[in-house]
């Protein structure tokens, strides 16, 4: 039995998690024992209670990164057995980072970093490097965490809290939006849907039938419905029943930027002329597998609206689980949830020490 942890206002709360499989896919749920409350996320994102030393989160990380440290970051573990620092060493290690989808210029700058650390420290064993790599990469990762939050525990906010999630279809969106959505009800909060993703009418009926699944209210119209209408009676709907948390889907078309541009736009302007500083949040989902692609992704998205904070879906199913450092880095966006496995329940809060030290084990 698998152990997760839940949104929690202050003592950590530990349920067994559900065994019943679920793809991670766009798919909709077979029955409501699919979606499996998970994990304890405080303020920012992240529980406060949550520290690098957790035991269940870290043998859930080490697990999820299997697959990555079976493919081009597994070579570290190897690189710095030797015994010295070399010329060789250095370039062996930009080119396993830039295999891996950190990219050219954020394996580049990393290993500067570490270099410099390296000569002012007078390193000269191969271990002493991998601390020093270690440090940099958790560095990179925290660099943007003050940039947005997904409120969580604690005091409500004047509700309802207004969450946009953004990206391609395909990526696991609709899937992480009820993983959320579920996760924020464990943690006793009241929790709304909203269709308006209208260009596709699969997109509706699956969140749809997951806001049957799972009991909770779906604000919906027809296929070709004005988007930005449906967002705007969401949140009316979230308000007037005094619920505290309020998520829309929105549409990923990127073939055609313009009219993604001019559709989040006017969400943007028509839940903000309904609740003040709304949307509070806008979660980017993007797909780990695709790896420099999704930062591509990311970047489109960014131009588009800004995005507070990133889920990053299917993570355990990649061996290039470097795109993490890449969106941190060129993006300067935190990452707020990982996908941890192919059931539906497997969503996990990203903690960057834990998820570095996972690169590493043996």
């Amino acid at each position: 039995m698998v152990k997760i942890f839940r949104f929690r206002r202050g003592k950590q709360d530990e349920t067994p998690a559900a065994e019943t499989p679920a793809a991670e896919t766009e798919a909709a749920p077979t029955s409501a024992t699919d979606l499996a409350p998970d994990p304890a996320l405080g303020e920012a994102g992240q529980s406060d209670e949550l520290a690098a030393d957790d035991p269940e989160l870290t043998k859930v990380m080490a697990q999820t990164t299997a697959q990555t440290r079976k493919g081009v970051l597994g070579r570290l573990g190897g690189l710095f057995q030797r015994g010295g620092v070399d010329e060789a060493l250095w370039e062996e290690l930009e080119e396993i980072l830039i295999t891996a989808d950190l990219g050219v210029a954020t394996a580049t700058s990393l290993i500067e970093r570490v270099r410099q650390r390296a000569d002012e420290a007078r390193a000269r064993e191969a271990s002493e490097v991998r601390a020093l790599l270690q440090d940099e990469m958790v560095a990179l990762l925290e660099r943007p965490a003050e940039r947005g939050h997904l409120w969580g525990g604690g005091e409500s906010p004047q509700p309802p809290h207004v969450i946009l999630v953004v990206g391609v279809n395909g990526a696991g969106k609709t899937t992480s939006i009820a993983k959320l959505a579920h996760a924020y009800r464990e943690d006793g909060r009241s929790v709304l849907l909203g269709a308006a993703d209208t260009f596709r009418a699969a997109a509706i009926e699956q969140l749809q039938v997951w806001g049957e699944r799972l009991d909770m209210p779906v604000i919906a119209s027809q296929q070709g419905a004005d988007p930005g209408s449906v967002a705007y009676d969401t949140v009316s709907a979230a308000s007037a029943r005094e619920i505290e948390v309020a998520i829309i889907d929105t549409a990923g078309r990127l073939q055609n930027k313009s009219n993604l541009m001019a559709e989040l736009g006017k969400i943007r302007r028509v839940v903000a002329g309904r609740r003040e500083g709304a949307p509070h949040e806008v979660l980017l989902v993007l797909d780990a597998t695709t790896g420099q692609n999704g930062l591509e992704q990311a970047r489109v998205f960014g131009e588009v609206t800004e995005i507070t904070a990133i889920c990053l879906a299917k993570l355990d199913g990649t061996s290039k689980g470097g795109v993490v450092f890449a969106i941190a880095d060129q993006l300067d966006v935190p990452v707020r949830f990982v996908g941890t496995g192919e059931k539906a329940g497997d969503l996990a809060p990203f903690d960057a020490r834990i998820f570095v030290e996972s690169l590493f084990v043996e």
